[in-house]
Protein backbone atom coordinates (compact mmCIF):
# COMPACT_ATOMS: atom_id res chain seq x y z
CA UNK A 1 0.00 0.00 0.00
CA UNK A 2 2.73 2.68 0.73
CA UNK A 3 4.21 1.90 -2.46
CA UNK A 4 1.69 2.61 -4.36
CA UNK A 5 1.08 5.87 -2.27
CA UNK A 6 4.23 6.91 -2.58
CA UNK A 7 4.01 5.94 -6.91
CA UNK A 8 0.72 8.14 -7.11
CA UNK A 9 2.53 11.22 -4.91
CA UNK A 10 5.42 10.92 -7.76
CA UNK A 11 2.81 11.44 -10.47
CA UNK A 12 1.11 13.88 -8.87
CA UNK A 13 4.15 16.11 -8.67
CA UNK A 14 5.25 15.13 -12.61
CA UNK A 15 1.70 16.50 -13.46
CA UNK A 16 2.31 19.96 -11.11
CA UNK A 17 5.47 20.23 -12.95
CA UNK A 18 4.18 20.00 -16.15
CA UNK A 19 1.41 22.49 -15.84
CA UNK A 20 3.63 25.17 -14.47
CA UNK A 21 6.04 24.70 -17.24
CA UNK A 22 3.19 25.33 -19.66
CA UNK A 23 1.71 28.29 -17.87
CA UNK A 24 5.34 29.96 -18.30
CA UNK A 25 5.46 29.42 -22.27
CA UNK A 26 2.87 32.19 -23.29
CA UNK A 27 4.72 34.75 -21.47
CA UNK A 28 8.44 34.16 -23.23
CA UNK A 29 7.29 35.47 -26.72
CA UNK A 30 6.35 38.81 -24.81
CA UNK A 31 9.04 39.45 -23.11
CA UNK A 32 11.77 38.40 -26.03
CA UNK A 33 10.08 39.05 -29.18
CA UNK A 34 11.34 36.96 -32.32
CA UNK A 35 11.67 40.33 -34.47
CA UNK A 36 13.74 42.38 -31.57
CA UNK A 37 16.96 43.34 -32.97
CA UNK A 38 19.66 41.54 -30.49
CA UNK A 39 21.26 44.94 -29.94
CA UNK A 40 17.96 46.03 -28.75
CA UNK A 41 17.46 45.18 -24.92
CA UNK A 42 13.96 45.41 -23.36
CA UNK A 43 15.34 48.25 -20.81
CA UNK A 44 16.51 50.66 -23.43
CA UNK A 45 13.40 51.83 -25.51
CA UNK A 46 11.98 52.52 -21.23
CA UNK A 47 14.84 54.64 -20.45
CA UNK A 48 14.04 57.35 -23.21
CA UNK A 49 10.84 58.47 -22.16
CA UNK A 50 11.99 58.38 -19.03
CA UNK A 51 14.71 61.28 -19.80
CA UNK A 52 11.78 63.21 -21.54
CA UNK A 53 9.05 62.30 -18.49
CA UNK A 54 11.54 65.79 -17.15
CA UNK A 55 9.93 67.83 -19.52
CA UNK A 56 6.65 69.06 -18.87
CA UNK A 57 5.14 71.21 -21.52
CA UNK A 58 2.22 73.57 -20.79
CA UNK A 59 0.52 76.01 -23.43
CA UNK A 60 -0.71 79.58 -22.38
CA UNK A 61 -3.91 80.91 -25.22
CA UNK A 62 -3.60 84.40 -25.63
CA UNK A 63 -6.94 86.66 -26.35
CA UNK A 64 -8.36 83.07 -28.25
CA UNK A 65 -8.58 79.51 -27.49
CA UNK A 66 -7.53 76.67 -29.25
CA UNK A 67 -10.97 76.31 -31.59
CA UNK A 68 -10.44 79.69 -33.40
CA UNK A 69 -8.68 77.89 -36.17
CA UNK A 70 -5.67 80.39 -36.49
CA UNK A 71 -2.95 80.60 -34.53
CA UNK A 72 -3.73 79.18 -30.67
CA UNK A 73 -5.57 76.34 -32.32
CA UNK A 74 -2.36 75.37 -34.63
CA UNK A 75 -0.09 76.11 -31.62
CA UNK A 76 -1.85 73.67 -29.46
CA UNK A 77 -2.10 70.84 -31.80
CA UNK A 78 1.35 70.93 -32.53
CA UNK A 79 2.68 70.92 -28.94
CA UNK A 80 0.00 68.41 -27.97
CA UNK A 81 0.73 65.81 -31.08
CA UNK A 82 4.78 65.88 -30.26
CA UNK A 83 3.78 65.70 -26.58
CA UNK A 84 1.91 62.24 -27.17
CA UNK A 85 4.16 61.08 -29.52
CA UNK A 86 6.99 61.35 -27.08
CA UNK A 87 5.35 60.49 -24.04
CA UNK A 88 5.33 63.99 -22.59
CA UNK A 89 2.89 65.53 -20.37
CA UNK A 90 0.85 68.38 -21.73
CA UNK A 91 -1.66 70.23 -20.54
CA UNK A 92 -2.51 73.94 -21.84
CA UNK A 93 -4.49 76.96 -19.84
CA UNK A 94 -6.81 79.51 -20.91
CA UNK A 95 -6.65 83.34 -19.16
CA UNK A 96 -9.01 84.27 -17.49
CA UNK A 97 -9.45 87.65 -19.57
CA UNK A 98 -7.48 89.56 -21.85
CA UNK A 99 -4.77 91.22 -20.06
CA UNK A 100 -0.92 90.76 -18.69
CA UNK A 101 -1.80 90.41 -15.64
CA UNK A 102 -4.42 86.97 -16.62
CA UNK A 103 -1.79 85.32 -18.72
CA UNK A 104 0.83 85.84 -15.86
CA UNK A 105 -1.16 84.21 -13.60
CA UNK A 106 -1.50 81.62 -16.16
CA UNK A 107 1.97 81.08 -16.00
CA UNK A 108 2.11 80.91 -12.54
CA UNK A 109 -0.66 78.18 -12.34
CA UNK A 110 1.77 75.72 -14.69
CA UNK A 111 4.82 76.38 -12.91
CA UNK A 112 3.16 75.54 -9.80
CA UNK A 113 1.98 72.68 -11.41
CA UNK A 114 5.53 71.81 -11.85
CA UNK A 115 5.48 72.13 -15.92
CA UNK A 116 8.79 73.88 -16.93
CA UNK A 117 8.29 74.14 -20.87
CA UNK A 118 5.60 77.58 -21.11
CA UNK A 119 4.76 77.59 -24.69
CA UNK A 120 2.91 81.44 -25.54
CA UNK A 121 1.41 82.29 -29.08
CA UNK A 122 1.10 85.56 -30.31
CA UNK A 123 2.39 89.27 -29.55
CA UNK A 124 0.11 89.88 -26.70
CA UNK A 125 2.70 87.52 -24.27
CA UNK A 126 5.39 90.63 -24.61
CA UNK A 127 4.14 91.89 -21.14
CA UNK A 128 3.94 88.76 -19.72
CA UNK A 129 7.74 87.78 -20.66
CA UNK A 130 8.73 90.75 -19.59
CA UNK A 131 7.15 90.15 -15.74
CA UNK A 132 7.82 86.25 -15.43
CA UNK A 133 11.30 85.43 -16.97
CA UNK A 134 13.39 86.50 -14.19
CA UNK A 135 11.05 85.01 -11.73
CA UNK A 136 11.13 81.51 -12.91
CA UNK A 137 14.93 81.15 -14.25
CA UNK A 138 14.30 77.30 -14.23
CA UNK A 139 11.08 77.51 -16.79
CA UNK A 140 11.98 77.46 -20.34
CA UNK A 141 9.77 80.11 -22.90
CA UNK A 142 9.08 79.50 -25.67
CA UNK A 143 7.21 82.55 -27.57
CA UNK A 144 5.62 82.74 -30.84
CA UNK A 145 5.57 85.72 -33.01
CA UNK A 146 6.83 87.81 -29.93
CA UNK A 147 9.19 90.04 -31.35
CA UNK A 148 12.25 91.19 -29.34
CA UNK A 149 10.87 94.83 -29.86
CA UNK A 150 7.14 93.93 -28.18
CA UNK A 151 9.15 92.40 -25.35
CA UNK A 152 11.55 95.77 -25.08
CA UNK A 153 8.50 97.99 -24.95
CA UNK A 154 6.79 95.92 -22.03
CA UNK A 155 9.39 97.18 -19.44
CA UNK A 156 8.94 100.58 -17.59
CA UNK A 157 12.27 101.52 -17.00
CA UNK A 158 14.29 101.19 -20.61
CA UNK A 159 17.32 100.37 -18.41
CA UNK A 160 15.59 97.28 -17.31
CA UNK A 161 14.81 95.90 -20.91
CA UNK A 162 16.41 92.37 -21.45
CA UNK A 163 15.84 89.17 -23.08
CA UNK A 164 16.51 86.13 -20.76
CA UNK A 165 18.26 83.21 -21.13
CA UNK A 166 15.54 81.20 -20.45
CA UNK A 167 12.69 82.75 -23.34
CA UNK A 168 13.39 82.05 -27.05
CA UNK A 169 11.01 83.87 -29.73
CA UNK A 170 10.38 82.86 -33.01
CA UNK A 171 9.17 85.93 -35.58
CA UNK A 172 8.67 85.28 -39.42
CA UNK A 173 8.68 87.34 -42.52
CA UNK A 174 4.69 87.65 -42.80
CA UNK A 175 6.01 89.58 -45.55
CA UNK A 176 7.34 87.31 -47.84
CA UNK A 177 4.10 85.24 -47.56
CA UNK A 178 1.75 87.98 -48.13
CA UNK A 179 3.89 88.82 -50.85
CA UNK A 180 3.63 85.23 -52.61
CA UNK A 181 -0.95 85.23 -51.65
CA UNK A 182 -1.04 88.68 -53.58
CA UNK A 183 1.32 87.68 -56.57
CA UNK A 184 -0.92 84.58 -57.10
CA UNK A 185 -4.16 86.31 -56.52
CA UNK A 186 -3.49 89.05 -59.36
CA UNK A 187 -1.91 86.28 -61.59
CA UNK A 188 -4.74 83.95 -61.22
CA UNK A 189 -6.72 86.60 -62.32
CA UNK A 190 -8.11 88.81 -59.78
CA UNK A 191 -8.04 92.45 -60.07
CA UNK A 192 -10.14 93.85 -57.38
CA UNK A 193 -8.57 92.66 -53.78
CA UNK A 194 -9.18 93.05 -50.65
CA UNK A 195 -7.01 92.85 -47.15
CA UNK A 196 -9.01 92.67 -44.19
CA UNK A 197 -6.84 92.21 -41.29
CA UNK A 198 -7.02 91.72 -37.21
CA UNK A 199 -5.39 95.02 -35.49
CA UNK A 200 -2.24 97.24 -37.42
CA UNK A 201 -0.11 95.05 -35.00
CA UNK A 202 3.67 94.57 -37.05
CA UNK A 203 2.87 90.75 -37.92
CA UNK A 204 -0.93 91.60 -39.46
CA UNK A 205 0.52 95.10 -41.05
CA UNK A 206 3.54 92.91 -42.78
CA UNK A 207 1.08 90.30 -44.18
CA UNK A 208 -0.61 93.28 -45.68
CA UNK A 209 1.96 95.44 -46.91
CA UNK A 210 3.84 92.08 -48.08
CA UNK A 211 0.29 91.43 -49.99
CA UNK A 212 0.03 94.46 -51.61
CA UNK A 213 3.54 94.24 -52.85
CA UNK A 214 2.75 91.17 -54.83
CA UNK A 215 -0.32 92.13 -55.91
CA UNK A 216 1.69 95.14 -57.21
CA UNK A 217 4.81 93.18 -59.06
CA UNK A 218 2.32 90.75 -60.71
CA UNK A 219 0.11 93.39 -61.96
CA UNK A 220 3.21 94.93 -63.60
CA UNK A 221 4.37 92.11 -64.98
CA UNK A 222 0.54 91.78 -67.09
CA UNK A 223 1.22 95.50 -67.73
CA UNK A 224 -2.21 95.61 -66.21
CA UNK A 225 -1.41 97.79 -62.88
CA UNK A 226 -4.25 100.41 -63.79
CA UNK A 227 -6.57 97.46 -64.03
CA UNK A 228 -5.98 96.35 -60.14
CA UNK A 229 -7.57 97.66 -57.37
CA UNK A 230 -6.89 97.06 -53.23
CA UNK A 231 -9.38 97.99 -50.87
CA UNK A 232 -7.68 97.71 -47.12
CA UNK A 233 -8.94 98.09 -43.64
CA UNK A 234 -8.73 97.04 -40.12
CA UNK A 235 -11.61 95.53 -37.90
CA UNK A 236 -9.90 96.12 -34.86
CA UNK A 237 -10.37 93.04 -33.50
CA UNK A 238 -8.89 89.34 -34.30
CA UNK A 239 -13.10 87.73 -34.36
CA UNK A 240 -15.48 88.54 -36.80
CA UNK A 241 -19.08 89.74 -35.42
CA UNK A 242 -22.11 91.21 -37.57
CA UNK A 243 -20.63 94.70 -37.74
CA UNK A 244 -17.52 93.58 -39.62
CA UNK A 245 -20.06 90.81 -41.77
CA UNK A 246 -21.70 93.61 -43.20
CA UNK A 247 -18.62 95.53 -44.27
CA UNK A 248 -17.46 92.49 -46.09
CA UNK A 249 -21.37 92.36 -48.02
CA UNK A 250 -20.49 95.99 -49.18
CA UNK A 251 -17.36 95.43 -50.19
CA UNK A 252 -18.33 92.08 -52.24
CA UNK A 253 -21.79 93.44 -53.11
CA UNK A 254 -21.91 96.99 -54.05
CA UNK A 255 -18.23 97.57 -54.67
CA UNK A 256 -17.16 94.12 -56.16
CA UNK A 257 -14.49 92.92 -54.89
CA UNK A 258 -13.54 89.45 -55.65
CA UNK A 259 -11.36 87.88 -53.10
CA UNK A 260 -10.65 89.34 -49.59
CA UNK A 261 -7.02 88.50 -48.07
CA UNK A 262 -8.76 87.60 -44.29
CA UNK A 263 -5.41 88.22 -41.63
CA UNK A 264 -6.37 87.83 -38.40
CA UNK A 265 -7.88 85.12 -36.06
CA UNK A 266 -11.28 84.18 -36.78
CA UNK A 267 -11.80 87.82 -38.27
CA UNK A 268 -11.92 85.11 -41.72
CA UNK A 269 -15.18 84.40 -40.96
CA UNK A 270 -17.18 87.66 -41.40
CA UNK A 271 -15.38 87.61 -44.90
CA UNK A 272 -16.21 84.22 -45.46
CA UNK A 273 -19.61 84.80 -44.19
CA UNK A 274 -20.29 87.45 -46.97
CA UNK A 275 -18.33 85.68 -50.04
CA UNK A 276 -20.65 83.12 -49.69
CA UNK A 277 -23.81 85.26 -50.73
CA UNK A 278 -22.12 86.03 -53.65
CA UNK A 279 -20.00 83.18 -54.82
CA UNK A 280 -16.68 85.18 -53.48
CA UNK A 281 -13.64 84.22 -52.63
CA UNK A 282 -11.13 84.25 -49.36
CA UNK A 283 -7.31 83.96 -48.64
CA UNK A 284 -6.54 82.16 -45.46
CA UNK A 285 -3.63 82.98 -43.03
CA UNK A 286 -1.04 81.48 -40.58
CA UNK A 287 -2.14 78.06 -41.59
CA UNK A 288 -3.69 76.68 -44.44
CA UNK A 289 -7.41 77.10 -43.38
CA UNK A 290 -8.62 75.68 -47.16
CA UNK A 291 -10.15 73.17 -44.88
CA UNK A 292 -12.29 74.89 -42.34
CA UNK A 293 -13.21 77.75 -44.39
CA UNK A 294 -14.38 75.13 -47.47
CA UNK A 295 -16.21 72.79 -44.95
CA UNK A 296 -18.09 75.84 -43.66
CA UNK A 297 -18.87 78.05 -46.12
CA UNK A 298 -18.48 76.33 -49.65
CA UNK A 299 -16.45 74.38 -51.67
CA UNK A 300 -13.38 76.01 -53.32
CA UNK A 301 -14.38 79.44 -51.46
CA UNK A 302 -10.28 79.72 -50.36
CA UNK A 303 -7.80 80.29 -53.34
CA UNK A 304 -5.19 79.86 -51.05
CA UNK A 305 -3.40 80.37 -47.72
CA UNK A 306 -0.28 82.97 -46.58
CA UNK A 307 1.05 79.81 -44.15
CA UNK A 308 3.91 80.48 -41.28
CA UNK A 309 5.44 77.75 -39.59
CA UNK A 310 3.99 77.20 -36.30
CA UNK A 311 4.08 73.80 -36.22
CA UNK A 312 7.85 73.45 -37.72
CA UNK A 313 8.79 75.83 -35.17
CA UNK A 314 7.13 73.90 -32.13
CA UNK A 315 8.15 70.32 -33.54
CA UNK A 316 11.73 71.83 -33.69
CA UNK A 317 12.21 73.54 -30.83
CA UNK A 318 10.49 70.65 -28.08
CA UNK A 319 12.88 68.40 -29.53
CA UNK A 320 15.69 70.70 -28.92
CA UNK A 321 14.97 71.33 -25.80
CA UNK A 322 14.44 67.53 -24.98
CA UNK A 323 17.54 66.24 -26.22
CA UNK A 324 19.04 69.30 -23.97
CA UNK A 325 20.14 72.00 -26.37
CA UNK A 326 17.77 74.86 -25.12
CA UNK A 327 21.29 77.20 -24.41
CA UNK A 328 22.08 77.41 -28.09
CA UNK A 329 18.64 79.40 -28.44
CA UNK A 330 18.00 80.74 -24.97
CA UNK A 331 18.26 84.80 -24.96
CA UNK A 332 17.45 84.77 -28.85
CA UNK A 333 14.33 86.21 -31.30
CA UNK A 334 14.74 84.55 -34.25
CA UNK A 335 13.92 86.15 -37.55
CA UNK A 336 12.14 82.85 -39.45
CA UNK A 337 11.55 83.23 -43.56
CA UNK A 338 13.38 81.73 -46.56
CA UNK A 339 15.88 78.55 -45.61
CA UNK A 340 15.50 76.89 -49.26
CA UNK A 341 14.29 77.30 -52.90
CA UNK A 342 11.70 74.11 -52.25
CA UNK A 343 8.78 75.76 -50.94
CA UNK A 344 8.19 73.23 -48.62
CA UNK A 345 11.06 73.83 -46.75
CA UNK A 346 10.34 76.93 -45.58
CA UNK A 347 8.92 78.60 -42.78
CA UNK A 348 6.69 80.69 -44.89
CA UNK A 349 4.53 79.03 -47.70
CA UNK A 350 1.58 78.69 -49.71
CA UNK A 351 -0.06 75.31 -49.54
CA UNK A 352 0.88 73.12 -52.47
CA UNK A 353 -2.07 70.93 -52.11
CA UNK A 354 -4.88 72.86 -51.68
CA UNK A 355 -4.06 76.32 -53.29
CA UNK A 356 -6.18 76.85 -56.13
CA UNK A 357 -4.04 76.82 -59.00
CA UNK A 358 -5.00 77.83 -62.39
CA UNK A 359 -3.13 78.76 -66.40
CA UNK A 360 -2.46 81.67 -64.86
CA UNK A 361 -0.43 80.66 -62.11
CA UNK A 362 0.44 76.95 -61.39
CA UNK A 363 2.42 75.27 -59.21
CA UNK A 364 5.68 75.21 -61.73
CA UNK A 365 5.09 79.23 -61.54
CA UNK A 366 4.68 79.57 -57.41
CA UNK A 367 8.26 77.48 -57.28
CA UNK A 368 9.78 79.67 -59.26
CA UNK A 369 8.55 82.82 -57.78
CA UNK A 370 9.68 81.22 -54.30
CA UNK A 371 13.03 80.44 -55.73
CA UNK A 372 13.44 84.27 -56.99
CA UNK A 373 12.92 85.05 -53.59
CA UNK A 374 15.25 82.83 -51.56
CA UNK A 375 18.20 83.54 -54.36
CA UNK A 376 16.92 87.63 -53.90
CA UNK A 377 16.18 88.45 -57.65
CA UNK A 378 12.69 89.14 -55.97
CA UNK A 379 12.69 91.17 -52.66
CA UNK A 380 9.77 92.34 -50.61
CA UNK A 381 10.04 95.51 -47.93
CA UNK A 382 9.74 94.46 -44.41
CA UNK A 383 7.03 96.72 -43.68
CA UNK A 384 5.90 97.08 -39.50
CA UNK A 385 4.46 100.93 -39.40
CA UNK A 386 0.95 100.34 -40.64
CA UNK A 387 1.28 104.44 -41.80
CA UNK A 388 4.40 103.59 -44.03
CA UNK A 389 2.31 102.40 -47.01
CA UNK A 390 4.80 100.81 -49.44
CA UNK A 391 5.24 102.74 -53.22
CA UNK A 392 2.94 100.69 -55.29
CA UNK A 393 1.25 101.31 -58.93
CA UNK A 394 -2.13 99.74 -58.11
CA UNK A 395 -4.62 101.72 -56.59
CA UNK A 396 -5.20 100.75 -52.80
CA UNK A 397 -7.96 102.76 -51.12
CA UNK A 398 -7.21 103.18 -47.00
CA UNK A 399 -10.58 102.57 -44.69
CA UNK A 400 -8.45 102.79 -41.21
CA UNK A 401 -10.25 100.44 -38.80
CA UNK A 402 -13.73 99.66 -38.86
CA UNK A 403 -14.57 99.59 -35.52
Amino acid sequence: MKKILALLLALCMVFALAACGESKAPEQPAETPADAPAEAPAETPAEEPAEKTDMRVAMITDYGDITDQSFNQTTYEACKAYCEKNGVEFTYFKPAGDTTADRVAMVEKAVDEDYNVVVMPGFAFAGTIAEVQDEYPEVKFVALDVSEFDIMSSFENEKDAHLASNVYSAVYQEELSGYMAGYAAVKMGYKHLGFLGGMAVPAVVRFGFGFLQGADAAAKELGIENEVAVEYVYGNQFFGDADITAYMDTWYGEKGVEVVFACGGGIFNSAAEAAAKVNGKVIGVDVDQAGVINEAYGDGMTVTSAMKGLTATVNHMLSEIAAGNFANYGGKVENLGLVSENPEENYVQLPLESTVWNDGFTQDNYKELVKAMFDGTVTVESISDASAMPELSITVTEYGNIK
